[in-house]
């Protein structure tokens, strides 16, 4: 199996990165793998899309932190070129937001290029139409109403304001395009004198999504790995993690980035009813792998872009999650070879 994954940077990939541990399993089970930036890519005369990319050594690797460490070798000493008819496997793993303030241009780069792509038969994953939808956090909307948060998207100011007196002074602020936990903010009845500051740092980014204050958020949120719309298993362990904080200064952002930590997580039979209830639209959307995060009895968001925290799930189960996610996609090619022109990418995405 050849694989291509876009990445954002090659240079800012870490080793505990998902994408990083997916890739070297891919080699460890004998497949080949490339790196390709969002800005590498070309589509030339003849129609067909081009990167640059950057191959992994053919190996067998038991440290990531090695592993990566070769490919950046690989980087300095040889580059190669490819055609996307040449992969059997895309799988965008670079995350739009990152690229919104600085790189407006390399949010839907992968996206764009990626459709041309499907014209060579290679399967991409998650599908680059679905991915569009997740762009921003309007895609929550798409799901059924029971499974979100009460929530308003605006730019007026009063009206932002109104929701969060609604709500008895307490709400949530996020910009409708990010990721990471930046600019979010929890406002308090107490904190009324601030709403306006932090309306307009988060209105210098766009839309603004006011949202209803789940108080279990102050504990953290759950996050569960699902890929085909099911949550992801493996020796009947569920591939999930708990994002906590450290630190009990109200701030309710779990995100790893922010300075939240990954604990092993405690998936309740309402989690598993919440996955079931969004399984249909991120099938219908062709989302292979995607993260569910949970407060409550509610989903706060869907990551389809680049879910992370894997590697720390596998580490509280003790078995090889990534294993399983290759696996699938192995099984995917398979099909394709036995009843080919029979599955468009977006049904194949989640066979």
């Amino acid at each position: 199996m050849r694989i291509g994954i876009t990445v954002n940077n090659l240079a800012t990939e870490k080793d505990g990165y998902t994408t990083t541990q997916l890739a070297m399993t891919a080699v460890n089970r004998g497949h080949s793998v490339c790196y390709i930036n969002v800005g590498d890519f070309a589509l030339r005369p003849d129609d067909f899309v081009y990167a640059h990319a950057v191959a992994a050594p053919q190996a067998k690797h038991r440290s990531v932190r090695k592993f990566l460490q070769s490919v950046r070798e690989n980087d300095k000493l040889n580059k190669i070129e490819i055609n996307m008819r040449d992969l059997d496997v895309l799988l965008l793993r670079n995350d739009p937001a990152e690229d919104a303030a600085h790189r407006p241009w390399a949010q839907m780069a992968s996206i764009n290029f990626a459709n041309l792509a499907l014209r060579s038969n290679v399967l991409v994953l998650n599908d680059p139409v679905g991915l569009s939808l997740g762009l921003t956090k309007l895609n929550m909307d798409y799901f059924p109403e029971q499974v979100r948060p009460r929530t308003l998207v605006t730019r007026d100011r009063e009206e932002a304001k109104d929701f969060i007196a609604a709500e008895g002074g307490y709400g949530v602020l996020k910009p409708l395009v990010g990721s990471g936990g930046h600019n979010v903010f929890l406002i308090r009845p107490n904190e009324a004198a601030n709403i306006n500051q932090m309306l307009d740092a988060v209105s210098q980014e766009g839309y603004v999504i006011v949202q209803e204050f789940l108080h279990d958020a102050v504990k953290g949120d759950t996050r569960l790995f699902l890929i085909n719309g099911e949550p992801l298993r493996c020796k009947g362990k569920v591939a999930a993690i708990h994002r906590q904080r450290k630190t009990g200064d109200g701030d309710i952002r779990s995100n790893i980035s922010a300075g939240a930590i990954a604990v092993p997580a405690d998936i309740s039979d309402s989690i598993l009813e919440l996955a079931e209830l969004v399984r249909p639209r991120l099938v219908h959307d062709g989302i292979f792998f995607a993260g569910l995060d949970v407060v409550g009895n509610k989903i706060m968001e869907i990551n389809v872009q680049s879910p992370g925290g894997l590697e720390s799930a596998a580490k509280f189960a003790s078995v090889n999650f990534s294993a399983e996610i290759i696996a699938a996609i192995e099984r995917k090619l398979q099909l394709r070879e036995q009843f080919p022109d029979k599955y468009e990418n977006r049904e194949l995405a989640t066979l």
